[in-house]
């Protein structure tokens, strides 16, 4: 169950000739990839392209029936592997994936692929998750383009012209035998706009007739001698004609008034924020009506030298609005400007951010700062500048955390307990949701490697009187752990206990099904345990836990692991299911059945304000975002207490934890009945008579002892 259905915009991708398409980036990209005659699609899930990949699946049908092949990739590797497809057919390819993690998996093939080159169209679109809503470390694709060779798209954020580059890039991957990376951001793959669609195209062959009719191209194998002249190819052959490519198609823009002192280049990713910076001072328009003369880059690698030439020439300063470190378009920029003999100076970094991300406001404070050096008679004054109503120091950070009824929340308060009983840990953790252990309440975990190698990460610790623990989820183990982590600790006897969070879904990347998944899947096939996976690769010593919630069977299970006389790697498989996936299944269903008129219950859990001390114990070994504190009754006690918001989902979570560690007795659990039966009134009625008669007589007692 992925975190959002598109079965019914996909509708949408049908659309012919003239009519006007209108949705989000992700389906017009999809629909681009439709009208180009794409013949075969797959890719991973992972911000910003998870919802890419989930459209590809909802239109599976369709796919089908213009003979395009979807494959769900088990891993970046996986799908940049499929773009063998096209080495010798012309078949147009396309993959997809979170970058930059993502195509650090997939090199090994990217290099293959680039080195021997293509004969069909291969697109390779990249999530360029950098900047403010990154979950990852902070690289740009640009360095990976230049290593290999890959001719890397950056385009402006326009539906039109995302949905014309596409087209375009299948072409010019075809006209220079070079894979293109075709960079999408988190702005452009979630902005609403239109565009005129064209005819879906079947493809002019299918990979099933390309099957049928084997070729063979021994040039294009990487391996000796025709490997040694690949590189040789890549620069005397593909490169010209990449570059003849871009500029006879035009696929860079220029925009602005024709002012011949200054101008801004822009990589095209970021022509939006430029504008908006623009427009706050005065020098642009909504429609992108600037007062200085723009040159978008909408191909960061390779540049068009002769273009870059007519944009600087007679300028004496051009800024370059280039996001990260290092400054590859700087440097290349002075490099075709010093060999033209231009005297344009080229300004960037000194003048802007050397790493983050350039939003409107960065964006503007650097524009400002090269006006007012360079064109002071258009430099904005601090006047023009419209001040923030809220200063971004005064925003209090909100740090990422485990969703209300997290499975994953129970682990680690046991292994909290289990640290205050045994002493710390060396935990090695892996990516996905359970990564946020390592921040408060929990503060668990000591490095991250990768995702799928948290058993890897601690394989360099060979316990002496104390076990290292490693985490990995199941999406995580399929990707990449089954092998490099369980695997690898089978093979060299590795005597560490591997802990794998099992919630039915890769739940980091918007819940999509795993081969382990316990749902039904039309198109693909789940319910493979993931214990018999690791008992088949060799490990003997595993357990499975079916309900994390029990806070004290999870701390017992742990101990027991980390203390087993047994050597070789131990594995605990904590399994419940992810409990956002559950929400999502569970409210709609919930919801029709209240409007019915059938019973319902609702599980509740509260915290009895006269019994709770306030010592919030609860909330430091749980930080469940339904706990939070109020206000003390007991005008004789200043410290708040917990209470439960009514975000609650009824996990028992918060009583299991305040049980196993011994806390208070202060959590109550009620079930809310909706629609009651005429049965449930008249239980209702007998409690509200025997606990009424106990309140009587226990005030009559008190009232007795006062006397």
């Amino acid at each position: 169950m992925a975190e959002r259905s598109f079965a019914s915009e996909v509708e949408k991708l049908r659309l012919g000739a003239g009519e006007r398409f209108h949705g989000e980036g992700i389906l017009a990209v999809t629909k681009a990839l439709l009208q180009a005659g794409v013949a075969y699609v797959g890719g991973y899930q992972g911000s910003p392209i998870s919802h890419l990949m989930d459209v590809f699946a909802d239109a599976n049908s369709l796919l089908e029936e213009l003979g395009v092949h979807f494959e769900s990739s088990a891993s970046e590797a996986s799908a940049a592997a499929m773009l063998a497809a096209s080495v010798n057919y012309p078949l147009r390819g396309a993959v997809a994936w979170k970058s930059v993690v993502g195509t650090n998996v997939a090199s090994d093939a990217l290099s293959n692929v680039a080195s021997g080159g293509v004969t069909g169209g291969t697109l390779v679109i990249v999530g360029e998750d950098y900047g403010e809503g990154s979950s990852i470390m902070q690289e740009r694709t640009h360095a990976f383009a230049m290593k290999s060779q890959m001719w890397l798209l950056d385009p402006r954020p326009s539906h039109r012209l995302i949905v014309d580059l596409v087209e375009r890039a299948f072409e010019l991957s075809e006209a220079s035998n070079t894979p293109v990376l075709f960079e999408l951001r988190v702005r452009g793959c979630h902005q609403t706009g239109s565009f005129i669609a064209r005819d879906n195209k079947r493809p002019p062959m299918t990979v099933g007739e390309a099957a049928a009719n084997p070729r063979r191209d021994l040039d294009r194998i990487v391996l000796p001698p025709a490997n040694f002249l690949h590189e040789t190819e890549k620069v005397e052959k593909r490169w010209p004609a990449a570059i003849d490519f871009i500029r006879r198609h035009a696929l860079n823009e220029r925009f602005g008034a024709n002012r011949s002192d200054v101008g801004i280049i822009v990589q095209g990713g970021l022509f939006n924020s430029l504008n908006r910076a623009l427009e706050l001072v005065g020098l642009s328009d909504a429609f992108g009506n600037a007062s200085l003369p723009l040159y978008v880059l909408n191909v960061t690698y390779p540049l068009i030298p002769d273009e870059v030439e007519r944009f600087c020439a007679g300028k004496k300063a051009v800024l370059l609005l280039e996001e990260g470190q290092p400054e590859f378009i700087e440097h290349e920029l002075n490099t075709i400007v010093r060999r033209a003999d231009l005297q344009t100076r080229i300004v960037g970094k000194e003048l802007l951010p050397r790493a983050g991300e350039y939003v409107a406001a960065v964006i503007l404070d650097g524009v400002s700062a090269f006006l007012r050096k360079w064109a002071p008679d258009i430099a904005p004054t601090e006047e023009s500048r419209d001040e923030p109503a809220l200063a971004p120091a005064l925003v209090p950070a909100r740090p990422a955390g485990l969703c209300t009824g997290c499975p994953e929340r129970p682990v680690f308060s046991a292994m909290k307990l289990l640290q205050k009983e045994m002493g710390d840990f060396h935990v090695s953790a892996d990516i996905g949701c359970h990564l946020f252990s390592i921040l408060p309440p929990f503060h668990i975990g000591n490095t991250t490697m990768g995702y799928g190698l948290g058993t890897a990460g601690a394989s360099a610790f060979k316990p002496g009187d104390r076990r290292a623990i490693a985490i990995m989820g199941d999406g995580g183990f399929w990707h990449n752990g089954l092998t490099s982590g369980i695997g690898n600790a089978v093979f060299n006897g590795d005597d560490n206990l591997t802990v794998i969070i099992d919630n039915g879904y890769s739940a980091a990347t918007g819940g999509q099904d795993l081969l382990s998944s316990r749902a039904d899947n039309r198109i693909r096939r789940t319910k493979h345990p993931i214990e018999r996976a690791v008992r088949g690769i060799g490990v003997s010593s595993v357990s499975t836990i079916t309900r994390t919630y029990d806070v004290a069977g999870m701390r017992d299970a742990l101990r027991r692991a980390l203390t087993s006389k047994e050597k070789g790697p131990k594995v605990l498989i904590a399994q419940s299911e992810c409990q956002l996936n559950r929400q999502r299944r569970v409210k709609p269903a919930t919801a029709r059945a209240i409007r019915e008129g059938r019973r319902v219950v609702r599980e509740r859990f509260g915290v009895d304000p006269d019994t709770c001390t306030g010592d919030h114990s609860c909330i430091r070994l749980s930080g469940c975002p339904s706990l939070t504190i109020r206000p003390n009754p007991d005008p004789l006690r200043d410290d708040p207490i917990a209470h439960v918001d009514n975000s609650c989902v009824g996990c028992g979570v918060c009583g299991e934890v305040s049980h196993a560690a011994v806390l208070c007795p202060s959590f109550y659990k009620a079930d809310i009945t909706i629609n009651p039966t005429a049965a449930d009134r008249m239980k209702a009625r007998i409690r509200r008579f025997v606990i009424g008669l106990w309140q009587r007589r226990s005030a009559r007692a008190l009232a007795a002892r006062a006397f």
